[in-house]
């Protein structure tokens, strides 16, 4: 003899049956949103690189010349759910600037606080100092692009000792792949400090699209030519 369904079944059916529709259109909806800003970093990114090549190697020549140090630092960052990769800059300080940086760790504009800033770094070299002033010394960071380490718009990738110190509020930041430029970078740079930045950047996370992120690409150049926070 077959049980009659009941109205509470049917109900419970037809609201999981719509928690599964409704999921699996958001999932689709982010998988496309993904898959297109990929595509547009590849686009951008690679022949952003072949036309750039005569400026990278006339600012390598003049790391070069000024100390005889190399040309890039290389450092391990972290990136989308803390897996960590190699993060280029044009170096633009000393070669013993991580030995220096704990003789003036006191000195840390950010006070107590996860990141280290300061003005009047004496680890910067003249040539660094131009690179940090223009952000051309980031430039190596579309290499990380390409590769998919990175993505153009994104909160910046941290440091491993900076993640140590995170909160579990601040590793929302490690939810999404690290770009070049965010909100913050737009806002001020180094002249905000560490909560704000991570503020800005989970409100990137929560209400992040295709638009926004033209916003923010668009909002990057005037903040490089006013070099506010650069530093």
């Amino acid at each position: 003899m077959q049980t009659p369904l009941t109205p509470l079944f049917v109900a419970s059916v037809t609201v999981s049956y719509r928690l599964v529709l409704a999921r699996l259109v958001w999932w689709l909806s982010t998988q496309s949103s993904l898959f297109i800003k990929r595509t547009l970093d590849v686009l951008a990114v690679a022949p952003a690189l072949l036309l750039l090549s005569p400026l990278f190697l006339c600012i390598a020549a003049a790391i070069r010349l000024e100390d005889r140090g190399p040309v890039f630092y290389w450092q391990p960052r972290v990136g989308r759910n803390g897996r960590t990769f190699a993060f280029p800059k044009f170096r633009s300080m000393r070669v013993d600037s991580d030995v220096v940086r704990q003789q003036i760790e006191h000195l840390n504009q950010h006070g107590a606080s996860v990141t280290f800033k300061m003005k009047k770094d004496p680890r910067i070299t003249r040539v660094g100092q131009w690179l940090r002033r223009t952000s051309l010394d980031e430039l190596p960071q579309l290499w990380c692009v390409l590769k998919g380490d990175m993505t153009l718009v994104g909160p910046r990738p941290p440091m491993v000792a900076e993640v140590e110190k995170y909160s579990l509020a601040d590793r929302r930041r490690l939810s999404v792949t690290p770009g070049l430029t965010c909100i913050w970078q737009v806002s001020g740079r180094s002249d905000i400090p560490f909560p704000q930045q991570a503020a800005m950047d989970v409100d990137y996370i929560r209400d992040r699209s295709l638009m926004l992120d033209l916003r923010l690409l668009l909002a990057t150049v005037p903040a490089v030519l006013q070099g506010r926070g650069a530093y």
